[in-house]
């Protein structure tokens, strides 16, 4: 894969709504572009805990153990419906507490279904992983800071408590359907 078709895929995977993405928008309407921008060594860093070792040798363990994929699949549905609850019951328009903190940002990364098709399929490349791996997290950060700006011009377009309010339940409801896919794949494998 040439190196503008790695981009355009990376760019195409990163940018589609998902658990991370829907984290990092909420951290912009919390927080502004600065606040998010703050997470993204996070984001990075739950990122590469998967794809580094699916990259390096991912391909040869999956194939060995059939169920680990099955098991990460669920694993990950299950924390992306916990997610969803706890966005869920946070306090309405009076509470001002931040939904997303770094733990959260950090395992909700390391289990998102996407780094799988980064790690197995899009990164690994003998004589180009560094490369690749560099270009991957310049491209993490630039779409974090989409997501965190286009949360933080959702902040601004509403009253604040309200909309912040609107966008977490907006957030758990779209992570709860993503966990249920997830807990469907894991369960049908």
């Amino acid at each position: 894969m040439t190196t503008p078709e790695l981009t355009f895929a990376v760019l195409v995977l990163l940018l589609t709504p998902g658990p991370t993405n829907s984290l990092v928008l909420l951290a912009g309407a919390e927080r502004g572009v600065a606040g998010a921008a703050r997470l993204i060594p996070v984001e990075l860093a739950g990122y590469f805990l998967t794809v580094l070792p699916l990259a390096l040798a991912g391909t040869t363990v999956l194939a060995d153990h059939h169920g680990l994929r099955t098991g990460l699949t669920l694993a990950a549905g299950a924390w992306v419906a916990a997610l969803a609850v706890r966005l869920w019951r946070m306090p309405g328009t009076g509470g001002a507490a931040a939904s997303v903190g770094a733990r959260a940002l950090f395992v909700t990364t390391a289990l998102n279904p996407k780094a799988l098709i980064f790690g197995l399929v899009l990164l690994p490349s003998p004589d180009r992983l560094a490369a690749n791996l560099a270009l991957f997290a310049a491209l993490v950060a630039l779409v974090a800071l989409v997501w965190g700006g286009i949360g933080a011009v959702l902040r601004k377009g509403a009253g604040q408590p309200r909309a912040i309010f609107v966008l977490r339940r907006l957030a758990s409801v779209w992570l709860a359907a993503i966990s249920v896919v997830l807990i469907a794949r894991g369960v049908g494998a």
